[in-house]
């Protein structure tokens, strides 16, 4: 389906800080859009998990415990959210890097 990497890109530039579209670049060059896409989603999942794993340590006497248990669901869903546009912007990349996809049953 031709042009169909440029109808992807504003989704990518939602994939990524606000200040990317100040960028006219990243809608010339959309693979490296999707490629930029997908390392900086690796960074935020990774930066979920660091903060997963250190937040009852890092603010346990800041932060009710009840509090704790609310943040650490919401990154718990915010890491599942995340996974999933991984996923995503790994296909558009592969797509855009000429990978042929086959239906199946």
């Amino acid at each position: 389906m031709p042009g169909w990497q440029g109808a992807v890109v504003p989704w990518l530039l939602d994939q990524c800080p606000a200040d990317y579209r100040v960028y006219a670049a990243w809608r010339r060059h959309p693979i490296v859009l999707a490629w930029l896409t997908a390392r900086h989603v690796d960074a935020q999942i990774l930066a979920l998990r660091e903060a997963y794993r250190g937040l009852r340590v890092d603010l346990a006497d800041a932060v009710a415990a009840e509090a704790l248990s609310d943040v650490l669901e919401v990154l718990a869903a915010e890491g599942a959210r995340l996974v999933g546009v991984r996923r995503a912007t790994g296909l558009v990349l592969e797509a855009m890097e000429g990978k042929r996809f086959v239906p199946r049953l």
